[in-house]
């Protein structure tokens, strides 16, 4: 097996201020940064499809009886469907480059990883999150995911122009992508509500929700915000200097 079919393992500890341990692996596909799941015998009641289904879902209950979402995060509200949001919790995140620990809380820890959990579950909306999962980058500010993520959707762009389409540079489609997560996070907290007993996991989502909602109306402040790191670019003389090469 060769490195590139080698699956992407990322783990994420959980480690409460009274010892006990929580462990979460997330393995991917290297080729589709899909989850590789085991098979599940008997999901849920709430895993259903049509159990608060999003009023955008493309999917249907006849060839998807579950929700790829709610599969996904079973194992997450196993372990922590207990948890109350403010647990101070010691995390450490490791990815196959990089080990990164911090002192939290626990809805932010869950609220990190749910991030990654949703961006490679096989929802139609999230799979735009894909790029962003595989250099999973945990704990995040504001700045550098609105970063990330615009960084990500010009990328795709050039990729989208690439293959014969049109690119989206004022990146209207992100406003968009935004717009449906919200859909999503909102469906996704009513399903919780009805799976935990505490509210870490809810919480959580309230977090992914927050950034959903500010991030379409602020794309423009914020960029304008980060303009200034690419002064080398727009103040240089660089299609000269690449045309003399």
């Amino acid at each position: 097996m060769s490195a590139d079919d080698k699956s992407i393992d990322i783990q994420y500890r959980f480690i409460f201020s009274q010892g006990d341990c929580l462990d979460f692996h997330t393995k991917l596909d290297p080729r589709t940064l899909e989850q590789i799941h085991v098979p599940l015998q008997s999901p849920p009641p709430w895993t259903a499809l049509e159990f608060c289904q999003c009023s955008n879902c493309p999917l249907s209950s006849t060839q998807h009886p579950h929700c790829p979402v709610a599969l996904s995060i079973m194992p997450l509200i196993a372990g922590c469907g207990g948890v109350v949001s403010y647990d101070k919790v010691k995390l450490e995140v490791t990815t196959p480059e990089r080990t990164i620990s911090k002192e939290t809380t626990a809805q932010i820890g869950i609220s990190s990883l749910l991030g990654l959990i949703i961006a490679t579950s096989g929802c139609p909306h999230t799979g735009f999150f894909k790029p962003m999962a595989r250099f999973h980058l945990p704990f995040s500010s504001e700045p550098e995911t609105i970063y990330r993520a615009t960084s990500m959707y010009l990328l795709a762009q050039y990729f989208v122009r690439k293959q014969g389409g049109e690119a989206d540079l004022d990146m209207e489609g992100l406003t968009t992508i935004y717009r449906n997560i919200e859909t999503v996070n909102k469906a996704l907290a009513s399903r919780l509500r009805a799976a935990i007993e505490q509210d870490a996991a809810v919480n959580a989502i309230v977090l992914l929700d927050l950034f959903a909602k500010i991030l379409p109306y602020t794309i423009d402040d914020s960029l304008d915000e980060l303009s200034h790191l690419f002064v080398s670019f727009y103040e240089s003389d660089l299609p000269n200097i690449l045309s003399s090469h």
